[in-house]
């Protein structure tokens, strides 16, 4: 799991090596759950909540947070589409008027309960099919931008590395923090190859620490051929959907800690990963 001790010296050289694990917490909606939010809460530094629209509703949105905050996790918004049927993972029609609205709405609604539990909201993070919208559109990414903006310049705006939404985030003086998925491949370009691709998704968790210790150290991700993609980690996302979610989050914390790499939130101080 470890790296040699001089590759180690080469790459701290200059800067402390810092990496943030954030999960998606808090998917349910009344007496359903979804995912793994226990065992990745032990194992993330940030977590990104359902404000109510893809899932989450008020009490569920209050127990998140109020276990977030316990737990000492840096929390953030995770606004998605209104589309709970489609778990916010379908596209929709939507002009940037309408995306600026659906994220203040749900930035509010998470920001008055983290408030409520003694917190402090720490970022925001699109779900799904707004996520990678915002992504692609430059209007969109300026929608989703100016309503973290409303809620003040401290905030952090997570979004996928190579992307348009971490640029517009940094243009309009918020910080960005760029996302990478230690647990599946990528295309050539730099998007996320298709789930359905053979080799896309990395199930095993010495594969999924193996990637993640090149996207930190060295800056690449890989496609299912073994060519490398450029990256820039400085936020891993944990899954909670497989089976040996917990597990994998367990074993990529500990692998990267031993290759010497803190694993924490990012704060106003973050230098790129």
């Amino acid at each position: 799991m470890t790296r040699n001790g001089s590759e180690r010296e080469r790459t701290t050289a200059g800067q402390r090596l810092a990496v943030d694990l954030n999960c998606d917490f808090g998917e349910g909606f009344g007496p359903y759950a979804f995912g793994h939010d226990d065992g990745l809460l032990e194992q993330a530094t940030s977590v990104n909540i359902a404000c109510g629209f893809h899932a989450g509703d008020p009490h569920t949105m209050r127990q998140a947070v109020e276990r977030a905050v316990s737990a000492g996790a840096a929390v953030g918004a995770h606004p998605g589409l209104p589309d709970r049927l489609g778990f916010g993972r379908r596209e929709m029609a939507v002009t940037p008027d309408e995306v600026y609205d659906f994220v203040v709405y749900q930035i509010g609604a998470l920001d008055a309960f983290v408030r409520a539990a003694g917190g402090t909201l720490h970022h925001v993070k699109p779900h799904g099919a707004l996520y990678h919208m915002a992504g692609a559109d430059e209007a969109i990414a300026e929608a989703v931008v100016r309503a973290a903006a409303v809620f003040g310049s401290h905030l952090f705006v997570y979004g996928q590395s190579g992307t348009l939404l971490p640029v517009v985030a940094e243009r309009c003086g918020l910080t960005a923090v760029s996302e990478v998925f230690a647990d599946r491949a990528y295309r050539p370009d730099g998007r996320l190859a298709d789930r359905r691709t053979p080799g896309a998704l990395l199930e095993r968790p010495e594969q999924i620490l193996r990637q993640a210790l090149a996207m930190v150290l060295e800056g690449r991700a890989y496609t299912p051929d073994g060519s490398a993609v450029p990256v820039r980690a400085q936020t891993i996302c944990l899954h909670g959907d497989g089976r040996d979610a917990a597990y994998a989050a367990q074993y990529l914390r500990r692998g990267l800690q031993e290759a010497g790499i803190a694993v924490e939130p990012p704060r106003r101080n973050f230098a790129p990963g």
